[in-house]
């Protein structure tokens, strides 16, 4: 047992959850016997090492998952991280789908935390594709090149308010789609802020 202290906002989400909760609260045990600290964040619990974000707890429709923020630098010799998405270049996560899987994967489970505490602690950083290597729609290259007050308000963005724009505009199948999600998101761009904001 772990003398960790626990967040009354972890406990309030534990007394919530329907489909996972056996599941997150044996997660929760494998994370506190790490000596992280646990907090609450982005409506899920997360576990830190002096304010750094190692891994997340959260649920799905068919599974619950570890998320570890830095997961791509993590070795996986048993191969139990997943790449969530083929656009998510840092996060991997170890899925489970019941709570004798999580009993069964324990010392697996503290050794992958390890490994990401290490990381965090040498201060390893994840080499993020560039901005330019993401795809550009032609029709927000056209909005671009014909609205300099645009391309000023996106060039400002963050990289990752950028990438989170253009995945979200090159994702739509059909032009008139990404046109109208372009058109939607300009406000916001040329607001300064993110898809999400």
């Amino acid at each position: 047992m772990t003398t960790a202290a626990t967040n009354p906002k972890v406990d309030a989400y534990i007394a919530r959850e329907k489909a996972w909760k056996d599941e997150v609260i044996k997660l929760r045990a494998v994370a506190l016997a790490c000596d992280l600290t646990e907090d609450f964040k982005w409506g899920h619990p997360c576990y830190t090492l002096d304010g750094q974000n190692i891994v997340l707890i959260h649920g799905f429709k068919d599974y619950c998952a570890y998320l570890f923020f830095k997961g791509a630098l993590i070795s996986d010799p048993d191969g139990v991280l997943v790449q969530q998405t083929e656009n998510v270049q840092s996060a991997r996560q170890i899925r489970f789908t019941s709570a004798a899987q999580v009993d069964g994967m324990d010392n697996l489970l503290k050794a992958y935390i390890h490994s990401a505490i290490g990381i965090e602690k040498s201060g390893l950083k994840v080499d993020f594709k560039p901005t330019s290597q993401f795809s550009m729609p032609d029709e927000f290259q056209l909005r671009l090149d014909e609205d300099p007050a645009l391309k000023t308000a996106f060039e400002a963005l963050t990289p990752g308010r950028q990438r989170g724009y253009l995945l979200h505009f090159s994702s739509a199948k059909q032009t008139k789609t990404r046109e109208a999600r372009i058109d939607k998101a300009m406000p916001q761009i040329l607001a300064g802020k993110g898809l999400d904001d």
